[in-house]
């Protein structure tokens, strides 16, 4: 019946007036009240966390209806979490109320016919781990920077995200920049390079694009932040080799929305501005967040700022504010589906497979790597539960550590190409979950060397191969 977040949110407003003025004692009930309170705060969540990112692409398929001036800009963008993609859509949403013609593209879908055919284009890109471009990237940087090109035509800009604390900051975005120019394409700006977002670039990349046309950008609605509570914690490897692993339940103190694949974002105890990353284990249907975490220790005895506040400091009295992240490069698909990961990458695989359960969809074939049997089957019993439903089609747990072993999800994988096969010709869509440098970047390397680059691409392009990899 309410299809628009922001009508339940008008619903629930409206019904609490009727409790505030009205006559009957039944309204006034604690029951209802908090019935309609929750009602009221997850419509607002709804409405931050769905139709947010929606609104700017509806508002400039409204605009682009309209007579707009010259030949259209290029808004390119590489984006792996979906910030570069919310930055893309953002500036040409500006350009187009300013009246400039504007195309957005993922780079993968821009190649070389299309930069000769633009005279004008802003390139926002983000960095995926070490230096490398994020998936819906990654053809255009395999197929058009590694040629050359004659782009002296072409004025452009780049916006560069990324990370300092990673060694090759804004790695790709710099990259990207270094091979425009070679090409002889001319900058509109100087280069920006954002470090995680940080104020004082964006409003430089405001400010460009003021001089480029475009209206001011409207007040930007976030996410808001809540707290939660310590529900649950308990050791998964008690024991192991491993540095230890732990499953947490966050119960937050107002309903949140999320779908599996999302993150939630956790602000660190005395420092604010200091947060973390977690994929999401479970599904709001399941009571709390939870999380799949590592606990990571120096040499010298210190913790790890994160993991060491959530596996040994927190408490359940203390308030853990947290916020949810969308990340639709790792929704599901009403497809098949594969899943694989080591480690605590099962957190973001777990979700999808308990969501599929609620929807009915058991076509599901999980590979999942530690290290020993005897200390880190993670989950082994909702998992074996899950195989023995027939909720899992085929689960592969693998070990490295055990002895005559020393295999890994990759080899796995690379003895089921037949079943691989089959599975894709179903239409399977294959979630990969974990390390980036290790697992990551092995299970990718073995895809290819089973399917072919051009094979993977198309996945990628498709969007039957996605990843949360960190």
């Amino acid at each position: 019946m309410f299809r628009h977040p922001l009508t339940w949110l008008c619903a629930a407003a409206l019904l609490l007036t009727v409790i505030a003025f009205g006559d009957s004692p039944w309204l006034r009930t604690p029951a209802i009240s908090a019935t309609l309170v929750v009602l009221l705060y997850l419509a607002a969540c709804g409405y931050w966390l769905l139709w947010q990112p929606r609104q700017a692409q509806r508002r400039l398929r409204q605009l682009l209806g309209r007579q707009q001036e010259g030949p259209a800009t290029l808004i390119a963008y590489a984006s792996q979490t979906g910030t570069a993609e919310q930055l893309a859509w953002q500036a040409a949403t500006q350009l187009a109320e300013g009246g400039v013609a504007v195309e957005v593209l993922p780079l993968n879908q821009v190649d070389a016919a299309r930069l000769q055919a633009s005279a004008r284009a802003l390139f926002i890109a983000s960095t995926y781990g070490e230096g490398d471009p994020p998936d819906n990237a990654a053809l255009f940087a395999r197929r058009v920077l590694a040629t050359a090109q004659d782009l002296g035509h072409l004025h452009c800009g780049v916006l560069a995200l990324g990370d300092r604390s990673y060694a090759h900051f804004c790695g790709f975005g710099h990259q990207l920049d270094d091979w425009l120019q070679q090409q002889g394409a001319v900058p509109l700006f100087d280069r920006l390079s954002a470090d995680d977002g940080d104020r004082d670039t964006l409003d430089a990349w405001q400010a460009q694009l003021r001089h480029l046309g475009a209206a001011e950008a409207r007040h930007a609605e976030t996410v808001p932040w809540t707290t939660a509570h310590l529900a649950e914690r308990y050791q998964l490897n008690p024991g192991g080799p491993g540095a230890p692993a732990f499953h947490l339940r966050l119960k937050p103190a107002q309903p949140l929305h999320w779908q599996a694949g999302d993150i939630v974002e956790i602000a660190l105890p005395g420092q604010p501005a200091l947060t973390r990353e977690y994929s999401i284990a479970s599904v709001p249907g399941d009571g709390g967040i939870d999380l799949l975490v590592r606990q990571v220790q120096h040499q010298d005895g210190r913790f790890g700022p994160g993991s060491g506040w959530l596996t040994v400091g927190a408490s359940e009295q203390d308030a853990i504010p947290v916020r949810i992240r969308r990340n639709p490069a790792f929704h599901g698909s009403d497809t098949p589906l594969i899943l694989i990961g080591a480690g605590t990458g099962l957190a973001g695989l777990r979700a999808h497979l308990r969501e599929r359960a609620q929807q009915g969809r058991h076509d599901n074939w999980l590979l999942f790597g530690e290290r020993t049997q005897t200390f880190d089957s993670f989950h082994q019993a909702e998992l074996d539960g899950w195989l023995a439903r027939g909720h899992l089609q085929r689960l592969d747990r693998v070990f490295s550590r055990d002895k005559g072993q020393h295999r890994y999800v990759q080899d796995v994988l690379a003895a089921s190409a037949g079943t691989l096969r089959t599975w894709l010709a179903r239409g399977a869509t294959i979630l990969v979950c974990g390390s980036l440098t290790g697992m990551g970047h092995d299970v990718d390397q073995t895809l290819r060397a089973m399917l072919g680059d051009d094979e993977v691409d198309a996945l990628i392009s498709a969007g039957r191969y996605r990843r949360d990899l960190y």
